[in-house]
């Protein structure tokens, strides 16, 4: 019992023991503690280092992450034609058809292409002036009488028809009241354009450019009234039509005539016979003639000096221009254009006058529709000189110069 209870107590720890026992073992639960507190935190941490790692060279070409560009070309593929959009002007010349739209004429029938809707805005002027004071003439009016005529005649005279186109229309009106085919004053606009557009409708045979070849066109005007651009618009209608088409710069005297007409020529695609400015023009158009024989053109369009149509210098260098013409071919020149300003009003009434006087004329171009409230002049140029009118210009744009139909005209003017 006494062995024992020595055992017991040497077995026994005493205070200083105890006090390193519990030291250790406060040591081991700290470090129990922060070894489960690491455990956690890494069990809580995503495992993105193995992830954000870029794929190896093993890795297979057909996974995705190969294929972002691909997806990129085809996004600038979509947002080319945006591009594009910042150069509006860039093919207007080369697809003008593209950009017209289908119209339709008061009549109701459609016109294809929007050259009749452009030609109806830029007779705005002209429409002002003439059409809509006579819709303001016969509003509220129940008949036709003396004073309703006498406010007709004085719109048509100031509307640049002319003393004797006015009394010619005038008394197709008085005859058909007269005779009581006409006693509505609404109808009277209605008998106005249907009597216009038979002025406009000169009986000539239709313009065939290729009747002869090469088909001999003179262009004659006086200075200013748009015939070197109009030669240059006409020649690019020529060309695309198939016709090879050569330009002669027989106007030798203006300045810059003939770099004027050269541009044009490179812009449309045609060949320019020219010489040194002050040069004769009559041997310009002598060697033209032989160029278009020997290069097998189609038609040939010749530019031609203008000056004053006062001028008898010029009426006589324009006689012996179309004789040399005529000289190298019996036919030429097949047709003589006169290019008249329409803003000119009862000017270009006069001009066509002594040019036929002069030299005799076959079809008349009218430039300059768009800008003024004078277009009524061309009804009396038909009238009076029963010459038709083949082209008229409505705009700058190449396109804007086309073939005379009276009855488009009509329309878009009422």
């Amino acid at each position: 019992m006494i062995k024992w209870f020595r055992r017991k107590k040497k077995q026994e720890p005493g205070p200083e023991q105890d006090e390193q026992l519990r030291e250790e073992e406060q040591l081991r639960e700290e470090d129990q503690f922060w070894e489960e507190d690491r455990e956690t935190e890494e069990a809580a941490r995503p495992e993105t280092p193995a992830e954000e790692e870029p794929p190896s060279a093993e890795q297979p070409e057909d996974e995705p992450v190969s294929e972002p560009e691909p997806e990129a070309e085809a996004k600038m593929e979509v947002e080319a034609p945006d591009e594009l959009d910042e150069f509006p002007g860039a093919w207007d010349e080369e697809e003008p058809e593209e950009q017209e739209a289908e119209d339709e004429t008061p009549n109701g029938r459609a016109r294809k292409g929007g050259f009749f809707g452009r030609l109806r805005q830029r007779l705005n002027k002209t429409r002002e002036k003439f059409v809509d004071r006579i819709d303001r003439l016969v509003l509220g009016k129940k008949e036709i009488d003396e004073e309703l005529l006498d406010d007709l005649e004085e719109i048509l005279i100031t509307s640049d028809l002319g003393v004797k186109t006015t009394e010619t229309l005038l008394q197709k009106v008085a005859d058909k009241v007269r005779r009581r085919e006409l006693s509505d004053p609404a109808k009277l606009r209605e008998q106005i354009r249907d009597e216009i557009k038979a002025i406009l409708s000169v009986d000539a045979p239709p313009l065939d450019y290729r009747a002869d070849k090469p088909f001999v066109v003179m262009i004659i005007g006086v200075n200013g009234v748009g015939k070197t651009t109009t030669i240059g618009k006409l020649a690019h209608q020529l060309t695309r039509q198939g016709l090879r088409t050569m330009l002669a710069a027989g106007d030798t005297f203006r300045a810059a005539a003939i770099e004027q007409l050269s541009i044009w020529g490179e812009r449309v695609g045609a060949p320019v016979v020219k010489q040194k400015s002050g040069s004769d023009p009559s041997a310009v158009i002598f060697d033209a003639m032989d160029a278009a024989v020997a290069r097998d053109v189609d038609v040939m369009l010749m530019d031609t000096a203008g000056r004053m149509h006062t001028k008898v210098n010029l009426m006589e260098e324009l006689k012996k221009i179309h004789r040399i013409a005529n000289r190298k071919m019996a036919a030429a020149p097949h047709e003589v254009f006169l290019v008249l300003d329409a803003s000119t009003g009862q000017n270009a009434l006069s001009q066509a006058r002594l040019f036929k006087e002069g030299i005799g004329i076959t079809g008349l171009v009218l430039t300059k529709l768009d800008g003024t409230a004078k277009g009524g002049v061309i009804v009396a140029i038909c009238d009076e000189l029963k010459v038709p009118v083949r082209y008229i210009g409505i705009g700058e744009s190449i396109e804007d110069l086309r073939p005379f139909d009276p009855d488009e005209f009509t329309s878009a003017l009422f």
